[in-house]
């Protein structure tokens, strides 16, 4: 096991982080840039560092920054989190060439996976299911234009190194490829600095779930059940549960199998998502892989009683991966929340500022992740999530109402926030019923709670 963690990044799971490593008996080291100097990774760490002015750039991006913080404070072994450098290939290989252990996948595994048209390739050699379309880079948008009408409209042009929606756009005939074509690239580009595009088929009203998987250093792996992340605003997840109300056993072994077929392809190791598009006819295909831990990891930690963190801390530390089927089964069912500041009436526009009043709830089967309290200054600089509100029930009808109440136990004063939108979800007849799918928030008449 290691001695001493360093965790190269900020906020709620930076603090997720040092809990998981203070239970394991790992000492901790916390980087921090100016703006963060008062949140609690830094004061619940065993050590602290100041790596930069607020700029992300100038801080929690700054790889010699980072890899000095881990060298004066004698850690061994560095976890990314999620975001900033978490799927960085190089970040990886820098740390192994600073003799840190990198608690995420090698730089081979991050690159293969990180470009779509690679991944996509590897996966489908394997035989997991990928939606069909182009599998190399597109020249031009004459090219594009080609294979769409081969393939048929609507079509989906995506950055090869894309991610949160970003240099993504729907193309529905050919008069729009060309325009389409130019702001992809564009935002493809400026957002990623890579500019490469390819064309896939558009799966229309699809649900988008995702697979758990868990690896160790011998080619044990194992999934952890799905997640449905349909719930999504301009491809930002929201709303995370599991299981799928879409998804039963039958299916569920079977994207289970395909997951691990796909993780095996790339001799992966740590924890990681499978994620795949499922249509109306339950027919699913492969999306992407993280090789990361995800935001929404709670919700399966709430129905397998797994700590994933801890697990991905042992995996790379060597140990064997558990015997999902033996030592672990999904029981009841969880939903979470993610609580951003931000003003879900004037178009979602970022809420920052001071938090002058802190209530989070508690009672049974409620859990919440987060990084703030009363007096604490939400930065303009980073992502707007306050917090994830996590609740467990032993059927889907149950974590509902438990939601529910959660929410409107939840106090925060001072930045407006996106608890008022979740609580009209809660409501929503269409999202009780379970049939909904990504494009959910596109028709939801959100009337907030008088």
């Amino acid at each position: 096991m290691f001695k001493k963690i360093l965790i190269a990044n900020r906020g709620e799971i930076a603090l997720r982080v040092i809990r998981a490593c203070h239970e394991l008996g790992v000492k901790t080291v916390a980087v921090y840039s100016t703006e963060d100097e008062l949140s609690l990774h830094v004061k619940f760490a065993d050590e602290a560092v100041c790596i930069g002015p607020p700029p992300s750039s100038e801080s929690y991006l700054n790889i010699p920054k980072i890899i000095t913080a881990g060298e004066i404070t004698n850690a061994d072994a560095i976890h990314p989190g999620y975001g900033f450098l978490a799927e960085s290939s190089e970040f990886s290989r820098v740390c192994e060439k600073n003799d840190f252990n990198f608690l995420g996948p090698t730089p081979e595994i991050i690159e293969a996976m990180g470009d779509k048209v690679k991944a996509k390739g590897t996966m489908k050699a394997v035989g997991v299911p990928v939606i069909p379309g182009w599998d190399n880079i597109l020249s031009d948008s004459d090219e594009a234009m080609k294979l769409a009408n081969d393939i048929g409209y609507p079509v989906m042009l995506k950055a090869t190194a894309g991610g949160g929606g970003r240099g993504m756009r729907l193309v529905k005939d050919a008069d729009e490829i060309e325009k389409m074509y130019t702001i992809a690239q564009h935002e493809a580009l400026t957002a990623f600095g890579n500019g490469d595009l390819y064309i896939e088929k558009l799966i229309e009203d699809p649900r988008h779930i995702e697979v758990q998987i868990l690896a160790d250093i011998n080619g044990n792996i194992i999934h952890l059940g799905e997640r449905d992340c349909s719930i999504q605003r301009r491809h930002q997840k929201l709303v995370e549960e599991t299981p799928s109300p879409a998804v039963n056993d039958a299916l569920r072994q079977k994207m289970g199998k395909m997951a691990i077929k796909g993780a095996k392809a790339v001799d992966y190791v740590g924890v990681g998502t499978i994620e795949f598009l499922m249509d109306m006819n339950k027919n699913f295909y492969f999306m992407e892989m993280n090789t990361r831990i995800q935001v929404e990891h709670p919700v399966t930690e709430m129905v397998t009683g797994m700590d994933l963190i801890k697990q991905q801390i042992r995996m790379h530390a060597g140990e064997t991966c558990p015997e999902y089927h033996q030592d672990y089964k999904l029981r009841g069912h969880s939903i979470e929340c993610r609580i951003n500041a931000e003003d879900p009436e004037n178009g979602f526009i970022p809420s920052p500022g001071k938090i002058t009043s802190f209530h989070m709830p508690g009672g049974k089967g409620v859990r919440v992740d987060s990084h703030a309290y009363a007096g604490y200054e939400i930065p303009n600089y980073y992502d707007s999530m306050i917090g994830k509100l996590i609740v467990h029930a032993k059927n889907r009808s149950q974590a509902i109402i438990r939601m529910q109440r959660a929410l409107e136990e939840t106090i925060i004063v001072g930045p407006k926030t996106t608890i008022p939108y979740h609580q009209a979800i809660m409501e929503d007849d269409n999202y009780k019923s379970g049939e909904f799918n990504t494009g959910f928030l596109e028709t939801f008449n959100y009337k907030p709670k008088q």
